[in-house]
């Protein structure tokens, strides 16, 4: 298929454009540390003018918000393990690393009936059985339906902190092992909320940005998605120095 074909089959709905983004806004949940840490903060948006005397032909904005913010980008940088990682920040990513397949491994129903559920190197290879292997350079997305939850039941914190679903060490080596591009989550980090009681702390993150490999959060719209054949677009903004960002994540499915 050539790049004119492939604009002709977006454009007659062959391929079609699925946004796997939340709306930014004021209200939507952010992360929370215990108090003796510095907090992620939420989207914020200021009016500048509005066709009025602060500017009588243009309305614009200021924003304010976190790199981890809403719908976000995890780059190697974030986290200790990966702070040494060549291009290890949004501004270095190579863009051809912005664009790729995407494996969807449903745990929707195993989420359902346990906040806690665990994605473990099991379902991966029952995934695998059904599916075929996992290719090498795809993004690997754990489907939970966690973002149909909305206000306090999408953070679920507990008097012992978050509860959402997550990877084990386990299966985020197991998909290390297959040379993922990157692995994506529903809820407001790529670790279960419980994340800080595996070995090592946040799996996830320790393991996906030591192996320089890059974490999504907050997506939505999982529910759309074949297991396999789609493909991810996944560019964050380009900040200099910058550990992630806020992007709109859209995903090509051919139908």
């Amino acid at each position: 298929m050539t790049l004119a074909d492939f604009a002709a089959a977006i454009a007659t709905g062959q391929v079609e454009v699925i946004d796997l983004t939340h709306t930014l806004d004021p209200d939507f949940p952010v992360i929370v540390l215990p108090p003796e840490f510095g907090q992620c903060a939420r989207f914020r948006m200021e009016e500048i003018s509005a066709y009025d005397h602060r500017g009588p032909a243009w309305k614009w904005h200021n924003i304010t918000m976190s790199e981890h913010t809403g719908t976000h980008f995890d780059a190697p940088a974030h986290w200790i393990s990966g702070r040494d990682v060549p291009h290890g920040t949004v501004d270095e990513i190579d863009p051809q690393a912005m664009v790729g397949p995407v494996c969807v491994i449903d745990c929707s129903d195993g989420a359902t009936a346990d906040d806690d559920f665990e994605l473990t190197p099991a379902i991966i290879d029952a995934w695998e059985a059904a599916h075929g292997p996992i290719p090498a350079g795809a993004w690997v997305l754990m489907r939970t339906d966690w973002s149909q939850r909305r206000g306090a039941a999408y953070l679920n914190m507990a008097t012992d902190g978050p509860h959402s679903p997550g990877p084990t060490p386990e299966a985020i080596r197991a998909l290390l092992a297959r040379d993922i591009r990157g692995f994506g989550t529903e809820t407001v980090g790529t670790d279960a909320g419980q994340g800080a009681h595996y070995v090592p702390p946040y799996p996830a993150h320790f393991l996906l940005h030591g192996a320089g490999k890059y974490g999504l959060q907050c997506l939505a719209n999982l529910d759309r998605l074949p297991p396999t054949g789609a493909v991810l677009i996944t560019a964050p903004l380009k900040i200099k120095g910058g550990t992630g960002s806020p992007l709109r994540v859209l995903a090509l499915v051919q139908r």
